[in-house]
């Protein structure tokens, strides 16, 4: 299979889907949202957007299966699996907070070997191909250079409906802040992945991220030289839900703080 023509033609799609979003975006109102569960918010739009992209990859690749976001179809590969965020930071979405981002990867068996995040406003398509390198808009990127953390800016998610770490979590933001250039929220996991990738942040961290929150970010991030590690340092940040991506060089400094605070 060629995997660099397969991603073009995702791209392709993604922005078709990112523009029916875009477009959605102009007239939406708050009194369609819906809730999944405690402040997990989901409406039409992502619906909609996400029926469009698997239709468009199912014609990509027939014998593909699923992994999505908002559960509109029931079926898994033997082989091809997609893994599918239809529409990142649906709660900046629905405030009219233009970041936000459809999220895809693919996955061959266990091995990630596609990735793409469009970034709906600014028209920023990040992608990559296992052992291709990663890319913005065509231009190829790469994670920073910072050694140490005092050098960085660091970007992360806050807890919105598990609160049970929460405690720890503000005492490991409360060093950061204090050690770091600052720490931004965005959002969008997916969005922040794209922007360690692309060498606009220099690691990010959050837990109780599903797989279609990351899924391509992971792959971005290792394919622009980065880092992508769960809390003990070890590569199950997709089944223990819980991430660090960095630009490889701060890792270890990043999990010896990190671990003051989470339990590994």
């Amino acid at each position: 299979m060629n995997l660099v023509a397969l991603s073009e033609e995702v791209i392709r799609l993604t922005k078709e889907v990112g523009e029916f979003i875009r477009a959605e975006a102009k007239s939406f109102s708050q009194d369609k949202i819906e809730y999944k569960g405690l402040n997990d918010l989901v409406s039409y739009v992502d619906k909609k957007a996400e029926n469009k992209l698997v239709t468009g990859l199912s014609n990509l690749l027939p014998e593909s299966g699923f992994i999505t976001e908002e559960k509109t179809i029931n079926k898994i590969g033997e082989v091809y699996n997609w893994i599918i965020d239809p529409l990142d930071g649906t709660t900046n979405f629905i405030h009219g907070i233009p970041t936000f981002a459809i999220s895809i990867a693919l996955k061959q068996h266990d091995k990630l070997v596609i990735g793409v995040v469009y970034e709906i406003n600014r028209d920023e398509c990040f992608s990559a191909v296992k052992g291709e390198g990663a890319y913005l808009n065509g231009n190829k990127i790469h994670v920073t250079k910072a050694e140490k953390i005092a050098d960085t800016l660091l970007a992360t998610g806050f807890p919105y409906y598990d609160f049970s770490l929460q405690k720890a979590y503000l005492g490991l933001l409360d060093e950061l802040i204090q050690k770091t250039h600052g720490l931004r929220r965005i959002g969008s996991a997916a969005v922040d992945l794209a922007y360690v990738a692309a060498g606009r942040f220099d690691a990010f961290f959050e837990y109780n991220l599903h797989s279609w929150d990351v899924a391509a970010g992971i792959l971005l991030v290792q394919e622009a030289g980065g880092e992508v590690v769960d809390f003990s340092g070890g590569d199950k940040s997709i089944e223990k839900r819980e991430l660090l991506a960095t630009n490889s060089k701060i890792t270890a400094e990043m999990l010896e703080i990190v671990q003051k605070y989470f339990s590994v």
